[in-house]
């Protein structure tokens, strides 16, 4: 049986020495919804996500909340990065978006790693900045970009192939850091002009390509 190093392509660049060492691992299953960090927690190992996905929040002072990046396989979470690098406390909170497969890093085995591993080092820098890119294109999204061209890219990334939305008001909201009261008005301002249908919770897209161009329209 294949170790789980060898099924993960964003490891396989790694030493035969820290490959070694993190077989020695064993991945753990995180059901769905699960906590994996509040505000003000520790940081008690390096996560090495395998499948699933994670979403990290920020809470503002009013209650609002907001989604600031997803950690999906082969990314890292920046929070936990500076955690086990430098003991900064957790600022937000990690949710479990799905049923999530992880490889918990303990901090002697990480920093070990870190020292000894150019590959891993460089795994984790790379990963590390690219979380850091997603923070810059939240902060820009809610500072310069309109509600509609945000939530128009927030359908367009979530919708399944079948142009179905399985997310409530709220949630939407917290992605694209805005009150669920604003996201209902745009809602139904986006069915009045048939750009989709939204009955008794259900968001379902008619005019995809109509709602890529508003999305588009907040990337320029």
């Amino acid at each position: 049986m294949a170790a789980w190093v060898d099924e993960t392509g964003f490891l396989a660049s790694l030493d035969a020495d820290a490959r070694h060492v993190l077989e020695g691992l064993t991945p753990v299953h995180v059901p769905h919804r699960a906590t994996l960090f509040r505000p003000g927690d520790q940081a008690r190992s390096f996560v090495v996500l395998l499948s699933g996905r994670i979403g990290v929040y920020l809470t503002g002072r009013n209650g609002r909340e907001l989604l600031l990046y997803a950690v999906t396989p082969g990314e890292t979470c920046v929070q936990t990065t500076l955690g086990v690098l430098g003991g900064a406390p957790y600022s937000g909170e990690a949710i479990a978006e799905s049923d999530l497969v992880v490889v918990m890093v303990p901090p002697d085995v990480f920093e070990r790693l870190m020292a000894e591993s150019a590959a891993f080092r460089g795994f984790v820098f790379k990963a590390f900045a690219d979380r850091l890119g997603d923070l810059m294109f939240v902060l820009e999204q809610v500072a310069f970009v309109k509600v509609e061209q945000r939530l128009a890219h927030a359908l367009v990334e979530r919708a399944d192939e079948a142009g179905q939305v399985s997310l409530t008001h709220q949630e939407l909201a917290v992605i694209i850091g805005t009150a669920r009261e604003v996201i209902s008005r745009r809602l139904e301002a986006l069915a009045s002009k048939g750009v989709l249908s939204n009955e008794r919770g259900q968001i379902r897209i008619i005019a995809r390509k109509e709602l890529a161009r508003m999305a588009r329209m907040g990337e320029g």
